[in-house]
C-alpha cells in the first residue's frame, strides 16, 4: 500500500475511536516528501495538510525530515509544485523551534529578498532559538538588515504582543463534577499506557466517575460556548500532565502545526491541587480558584478575570483574585514556559541592541520582606537563588540540581522536550526509570522501554532499567544535601533537600535549562515531642498529621467547603532528627497526600553522613556495571565527596514564621493510626475503626510495596508471618529495589512470604497505582502503598493505608485487629534485641564487593 492509502486506512481506524489519527513518523514524512517531488503530485491538497498539520514539531525525528526537505526547496536543492520557496519558509515558521530554526536563520542570507523577508517574519515569532540566537546577531553585526529586523522585534516583545490578550470577560457553559476529582479521574492509572497519545487518553476521561460524562461534554458544546470545568476540589493525585491534557482536549482548542494537541480551556474550582494548578498555567489553561457552590451543569456564565468576578444570570454568583498577577501574561503568551522563555529571548535581544528592560510584561508582584527570620525550605530555596532566603509569595527561578522521571509520565516529558527543542539538559543530573509498568509491561511499555533509554543518555540522562525498582528509591540515593529538585511524580519528595513535583512540561523545561519557576509556598511547621511508644511505626506518625490536623480544625475530610492547612503549602517536619534518610523519606513522601507543594525533614548530619557515604559507591558500582550517562554520574559523585569534606546542613531561624505550627506528642500516640477507605485524609487509630460500625473490617488482601516502604519494612512483615503458615489473606510483597530484594533473599524472607502464600512482584510500583496487576473487584484492602482513591487498585476497592507491621498482623488474621491484639503480635514477634538487625539498611559501602556486584545484576 502508499502513504496515501495507508494512512487514509489508519484515520479510519482512528476515527472509530473518536481521536485523530496519529502523527507521521520519520519514514512515513520521508514517504511524504518523495510524493510531493511529484509531477503531477496524487492528492495535492491531501499530501499538503498532512506536511503542515501532521508532523510533529520541534526536535522529533520526522520533523527533522520535514525541516531538511522545506530548506532544501528554500535553496534551490528540491523542488514541488505544491510548495514555492516563500510558503517552505511559511511552513518552517510553523515548527515552533528546533530543527527548522537553522533553516529560516540560513534563509535570512538568500538573495531572493522575499525569501529573506519571509524567513525574519516567520523568526519574529519563534522564541525556542537557543543558541541560534547567537547566528542572527552575528549577521546583525555584519549589516543583515534582515536578521537585525528580528532582533528588533524579540527586543520589543513582538512575538508576545501579536498574541491576543486575555480577554476581559469569557461566556462559558458549566460542566461541574461534584465534590473531589482527583487525577486518577481525569486519567485513570489502568490507562497510562496511552498517556502520550493526548486524544485517545482523553477517552478515558471520568468514564470511572460519573454516567456518559463524554456525551455530556459534547452536548454542552453545542449551545456553542467554550466550557469551563469546575469542581469543589480539583486536580488531587498525581499524573497531573495527562489530566491537563485531558482537560484540554475536550475543553481547549487546536493549535495550528501541532497535532493531537491543544491548548487553552478554563478549570474553576474552590481548590485547585497546587501542582494540578500549576501544570495548568504551564498549559495555556486558565486555572481559577473560586467559590463554586452557585455553579452547575448546563449554566450558562461571564467570567470577567480582570475584575474577579463569576456572573450567572446578570448576577455575580461568585468573585475571586486572579493569582498569579502575571498569569494574563501566561495564558497570552500560551502557557507560563513559554512566557519565561520568551522573556529571556526579549532580554536577551534588548541587551545586544544595548536597551534596558522592557515594559511590556506585568512583574511577579513580591512581598515586603517581614525581617524574620526564614524557615527550612525558604534557606534551602534561597540558596538555589543564590540568595539567603526567600520570602512566600515571592516568584523565583532557583536552579534545580536533580529531575526525576518515570515511565508513565516519560513519554509525555520526551515529547515536551522536543517541542522544546532541546538536545541536552541543563540541569546537573536527570534519571528516567521503568518502575511503573515493569511488571507487566504492554507493547506500548516494551517499545517505551527501546526507544526512551538512547533519547535520554544522548542528552546527558542517567537511565534505569526495568525490575531496578521504584524511582523515589533510587532517586534518593542520588541527591545533595540542602538543594532544590523536581520530578514528574507527585512523590518525588526528597528527604533530605526539597523538591516540588510537578507536571512533565515543566519537568521538562527544569531538565532542559536547569531551573523552575516558583511562587514560593508558605510553610506549615510540624514539631513532633516525646518518646514513640512500642509498636509505633514512621507510618503511624505520618497519618498522625492529619489526625492532628483533623482535631485542631485545620483539616476536614468532608469535600465541599473542605479545610486543608497543607494544601499548596510546604510541610516542614522537625522533632525526629536521629531518623535514618530512608526512614524520612516515609514522612516526606507522604507530603503528597497532603496536597503540599513540598516537604522539608529536619535531620542531624550523621544519618545523611552515612547515606552519602553509601550512596557513593552505589553510584560507582552503577559506572561498573556500564549505567549511562557515566559522565552525570561521576559528576554527582564528586559533589557528594566534595559535600563530605565539608559536612554542613542548612537549620531554620529561630524566629522564623509560618502559617501554622502543629506540635505532635509521640507518648500519646499508643496504638496504630490508619487512612481509611478511601481517603489519605480519613485516618482514624484502630480503636476508632472498630467502634464504627461503616468502616469494613474484614480484609480479603494485603498490599506491602511502593516507594513508603523500605528493607526494613519486609524484614518486619516476615518476622511477623515467621512460623504462622499460609495467611488467608491474599498477599502481595514487592520490595522497592532488585537490592532490596537480593538481600531479602539471600536472608531467607524471600521463604517465609513463600511459607505465607504470598504473592512476591519485580521491585517496582506494583499495585500502588493501579496500572498493571489490580486487587479483586469490590474487595476490602490493606495496603503501605501512598494513597487510596475510589478505584485505584482495583474497581470498587476499599483500601486502609498503613504500616508493614499492621498489614502483616491483617494478613494474619484476616480483619483489622484490636489495639491489644496487635500490640502482643508485633512487640511479641519483634522483640526489642531484634529492632537494630530488622531496621536496618542498606549501606553498600560495607557491603562486600563481590556481594554488591550480585545484588546489582
Amino acid at each position: 500500500m502508499s502513504l496515501i492509502e495507508d494512512y487514509k486506512k489508519h484515520t479510519e481506524e482512528r476515527a472509530k475511536l473518536g481521536v485523530p489519527p496519529l502523527p507521521l513518523t520519520a519514514q512515513q514524512t520521508a514517504e511524504l516528501v518523495e510524493l510531493l517531488k511529484q509531477d503531477p503530485i496524487p492528492e495535492e491538497e491531501y499530501l499538503l495538510d498532512l506536511l503542515k498539520n501532521h508532523v510533529n514539531p520541534g526536535v522529533d525525528d520526522a520533523a527533522y525530515v520535514k525541516a531538511a526537505f522545506l530548506n532544501d526547496i528554500v535553496q534551490g536543492k528540491a523542488q514541488s509544485k505544491a510548495i514555492s520557496p516563500v510558503e517552505a519558509v511559511r511552513i518552517l515558521g510553523m515548527m515552533l523551534g528546533g530543527y527548522n530554526v537553522g533553516p529560516l536563520v540560513d534563509a535570512l542570507k538568500h538573495s531572493d529578498a522575499e525569501i529573506a523577508q519571509a524567513a525574519a517574519d516567520e523568526l519574529k515569532h519563534t522564541i525556542l532559538v537557543y543558541d541560534a540566537f547567537n547566528d542572527v546577531k552575528e549577521l546583525m553585526d555584519q549589516g543583515n538588515e534582515y536578521a537585525k529586523q528580528v532582533i528588533e522585534s524579540w527586543a520589543n516583545a513582538e512575538w508576545f504582543l501579536n498574541r491576543e490578550p486575555l480577554p476581559e470577560e469569557m461566556k462559558l457553559t458549566v460542566f461541574k463534577v461534584p465534590g473531589e476529582t482527583n487525577t486518577d479521574d481525569l486519567s485513570p492509572a489502568s490507562e497510562a499506557f496511552t498517556r502520550s497519545d493526548i486524544p485517545l487518553h482523553a477517552q478515558s476521561m471520568l468514564v470511572n466517575r460519573m454516567d456518559n460524562p463524554l456525551e455530556t461534554i459534547k452536548k454542552l458544546k453545542e449551545r456553542g460556548n467554550d466550557l469551563a470545568y469546575v469542581g469543589d476540589v480539583v486536580g488531587t493525585g498525581s499524573s497531573r500532565k495527562s489530566g491537563i491534557n485531558s482537560v484540554q482536549w475536550w475543553f481547549g482548542h487546536d493549535i495550528p502545526g501541532v497535532p493531537n494537541k491543544r491548548t487553552g480551556g478554563v478549570v474553576i474550582g474552590s481548590i485547585i491541587a497546587p501542582i494540578f494548578f500549576n501544570t495548568a498555567e504551564d498549559s495555556g489553561c486558565l486555572p481559577i480558584e473560586a467559590p463554586v457552590d452557585a455553579l452547575e451543569t448546563g449554566d450558562e456564565i461571564v467570567v470577567k478575570p480582570y475584575e474577579g468576578k463569576i456572573l450567572k444570570n446578570g448576577e455575580v454568583v461568585s468573585e475571586f483574585t486572579l493569582k498569579p498577577n502575571t498569569l494574563p501574561d501566561e495564558m497570552r503568551a500560551g502557557g507560563r514556559i513559554p512566557l519565561i522563555i520568551g522573556k529571556g529571548l526579549t532580554n536577551k535581544a534588548r541587551e545586544a541592541l544595548g536597551l534596558g528592560h522592557s515594559d511590556v510584561f506585568t512583574k511577579p508582584e513580591q512581598p515586603a520582606d517581614s525581617g524574620k527570620g526564614y524557615t527550612l525550605a525558604q534557606k534551602m530555596v534561597g540558596k538555589a537563588c543564590g540568595m539567603e532566603g526567600v520570602r512566600p509569595g515571592m516568584y523565583v527561578e532557583p536552579v534545580v540540581t536533580t529531575v526525576g522521571s518515570q515511565d508513565t509520565t516519560g513519554p509525555m516529558t520526551r515529547d515536551e522536550i522536543k517541542e522544546l527543542a532541546a538536545l541536552s539538559f541543563g540541569a546537573d543530573l536527570v534519571l528516567q526509570t521503568f518502575c511503573h509498568t515493569a511488571a507487566y509491561p504492554k507493547p506500548a511499555d516494551v517499545e517505551l522501554q527501546h526507544t526512551l533509554p538512547p533519547f535520554w543518555t544522548s542528552r546527558g540522562g542517567v537511565i534505569l532499567k526495568p525490575g531496578d525498582g521504584v524511582i523515589h528509591s533510587w532517586l534518593n540515593r542520588m541527591i545533595l544535601p540542602d538543594t532544590v529538585g523536581t520530578g514528574g511524580d507527585s512523590h518525588t519528595r526528597f528527604p533530605i533537600g526539597i523538591s516540588f513535583p510537578a507536571g512533565s512540561g515543566l519537568v521538562a523545561f527544569a531538565a532542559v535549562t536547569g531551573m523552575m519557576p516558583l511562587n514560593m509556598p508558605e510553610s506549615v511547621l510540624v514539631k513532633f515531642k516525646g518518646e514513640m511508644q512500642p509498636g509505633i511505626t514512621l507510618r503511624d506518625l505520618v497519618n498522625a498529621i492529619p489526625y492532628q490536623a483533623i482535631k485542631e480544625g485545620l483539616l476536614t475530610v468532608e469535600k465541599k467547603g473542605k479545610k486543608n492547612v497543607f494544601a499548596g503549602r510546604i510541610l516542614e517536619i522537625e522533632g525526629l532528627e536521629d531518623l535514618k534518610v530512608e526512614q524520612a523519606f516515609e514522612l516526606s513522601d507522604a507530603s503528597a497526600e497532603r496536597s503540599a507543594a513540598a516537604c522539608t525533614v529536619k535531620l542531624n548530619k550523621e544519618p545523611v553522613i552515612e547515606y552519602l557515604r553509601s550512596n557513593i559507591k552505589l553510584l560507582e558500582k552503577m559506572i561498573e556495571q556500564g549505567y549511562e550517562d557515566k559522565r552525570t554520574l561521576q559528576r554527582r559523585i564528586d559533589k557528594m565527596k566534595a559535600w563530605l569534606e565539608n559536612p554542613t546542613l542548612m537549620e531554620r531561624d529561630e524566629d522564623a514564621e509560618y502559617a501554622a505550627v502543629i506540635e505532635i506528642d509521640l507518648n500519646e500516640i499508643t496504638e496504630p493510626i490508619v487512612a481509611c477507605p478511601n481517603d489519605p485524609d480519613d485516618v482514624a487509630t484502630l480503636s476508632e475503626v472498630l467502634a464504627d460500625e461503616k468502616r469494613p473490617k474484614n480484609i480479603d488482601e494485603v498490599f506491602v510495596g511502593s516507594c513508603m516502604t523500605n528493607i526494613g519494612l519486609f524484614r518486619a512483615l516476615g518476622e511477623v508471618l515467621k512460623g504462622e503458615g499460609p495467611v488467608d489473606t491474599r498477599l502481595w510483597v514487592t520490595p522497592p529495589t532488585k537490592m532490596d530484594q537480593k538481600e531479602l533473599i539471600e536472608e531467607g524472607y524471600y521463604a517465609i512470604f513463600g511459607q505465607a502464600g504470598a504473592r512476591t512482584e519485580i521491585p517496582g510500583c506494583s499495585l500502588c497505582m493501579g496500572n498493571q496487576a489490580r486487587v479483586r473487584d469490590n474487595s476490602v484492602v490493606f495496603s503501605t502503598s501512598t494513597r487510596n482513591f475510589d478505584n485505584r487498585m482495583g474497581k470498587g476497592a476499599q483500601v486502609y493505608l498503613g504500616s508493614s507491621e499492621l498489614a502483616a498482623v491483617c494478613a494474619l488474621l484476616g480483619r483489622i485487629p484490636s489495639k491489644e491484639e496487635y500490640l502482643e503480635i508485633v512487640n511479641k514477634k519483634i522483640t526489642d534485641d531484634k529492632k537494630d538487625q530488622v531496621y536496618k539498611y542498606l549501606n553498600f559501602d560495607q557491603i562486600p564487593e563481590e556481594i554488591l556486584d550480585e545484588m546489582m545484576d
